[in-house]
């Protein structure tokens, strides 16, 4: 079996928040801070993970979480 060493999530503003969404994993944090979110899904992964075999969902150990943010682009015609 070809273990993952990468968990990736997608960060974007919502409603006056950002929002994480994990890719590979059952996650969703949030927070009203990029560092406070990013904060928060650093831990909610980890909690996520900690009794798992992560082997039986794919990963490999010590697995690397690869965070991409989402933007609006305002004004690119301008």
């Amino acid at each position: 079996m070809n273990l993952s060493r990468n968990i990736h999530a997608v960060v974007f503003p919502s409603d006056g928040y950002y929002v994480a969404n994990c890719l590979e994993v059952a996650v969703v944090t949030q927070g009203s801070t990029l560092d406070e979110t990013l904060d928060n899904l650093r831990e909610a992964v980890s909690l996520h993970l900690e009794d798992e075999d992560l082997a039986e969902i794919g990963l490999a150990d010590n697995p690397i979480l690869s965070v991409v943010l989402e933007m609006e682009l305002t004004d690119a015609a301008a």
